[in-house]
């Protein structure tokens, strides 16, 4: 599967969001691409919302889920998007979207990490998911779903791997900070490396935000990647026979002496 990563600065204003995510999504899939993953936040930034955040969830998740299945169909191309779900309560999910080719809606998956740390506090405006991790098959690619702070957790990629995932695409608006490129090339590196999976990786890229998306393999070597460029995407081919010649020579997940339930494999 030919997989790109598109990189963009998400304002307040959906419908202008999508209008970006088009274009790039039309440019994508005149490079033959038949999955393009955007970032966190694609709906809308919201600390670019006027007014109450809730009121702006209500009225354009409805909308803003539609339109990426009008989006996907248009161009026959796969899209994972980030966006704000209604919760029923103040506090929305950050949710990503996966609708294929069709513009069939395949799942959805609520974060789970949310990102309460380095002097930020995410869940007082977001509800943690309820979901679970989320798995789906998409051209014969079994695509495992994160979003941003969610890299950080080994154990949630593990598990996404244990359900059969072949490619991890991680949606991100990553802050920018001391360290904060280096945290995230090598977290996404090491997501491919103890998994021996792909990782495709699509940032915000803004005045806060640090973009670097990227698309690495699974022995860690990113195959195409951006750095701060406002707008753009990058393509590469994904396949499953990478993963299991790696998984050949490099075979960490049988090696491992723990199980999937997290007890020690008594060598005795």
């Amino acid at each position: 599967m030919k997989v790109s990563v598109g990189q963009f600065k998400p304002g307040g204003d959906a419908p202008a969001n999508l209008a970006v995510m088009r274009e790039l999504a039309g440019q994508a899939s005149s490079e033959g691409s038949e999955l393009i993953v955007f970032p966190e936040e694609s709906m809308f930034s919201i600390g670019n919302v006027e007014g109450s955040l809730q009121r702006a969830v209500e009225d354009n998740w409805t909308s803003f889920v539609q339109q990426l299945s009008f989006l996907a169909a248009e161009h026959s191309i796969a899209v994972v998007a980030g966006g704000y779900e209604s919760s029923g309560e103040e506090r929305p999910f950050n949710t990503l979207v996966l609708v294929d080719a069709t513009g069939r809606i395949v799942d959805t998956y609520r974060k789970l990490h949310l990102y309460d740390a380095f002097s930020y506090s995410e869940s007082t405006r977001i509800k943690p998911g309820d979901g679970g991790i989320k798995v789906a098959d998409l051209g014969g690619v079994r695509v495992g779903l994160m979003t941003c702070y969610d890299i950080r957790f080994p154990e949630q990629a593990r598990a996404l791997v244990d359900a059969g995932a072949d490619l991890l695409c991680v949606p991100a608006a990553w802050f920018k900070g001391e360290h904060k490129v280096d945290h995230w090339e090598t977290l996404l590196k090491a997501r491919a490396i103890e998994n021996t999976v792909w990782v495709a990786a699509a940032g915000t890229s803004s005045g806060h935000t640090i973009g670097h998306s990227a698309i690495i393999d699974p022995m860690g070597i990113p195959q195409v990647h951006l750095e701060d460029e406002e707008r753009g995407i990058v393509t590469t081919d994904v396949t499953r026979r990478r993963v299991d010649d790696v998984r050949e020579f490099l075979p960490v997940l049988r090696n491992r002496r723990f199980a999937r339930n997290d007890t020690i494999v008594d060598s005795h």
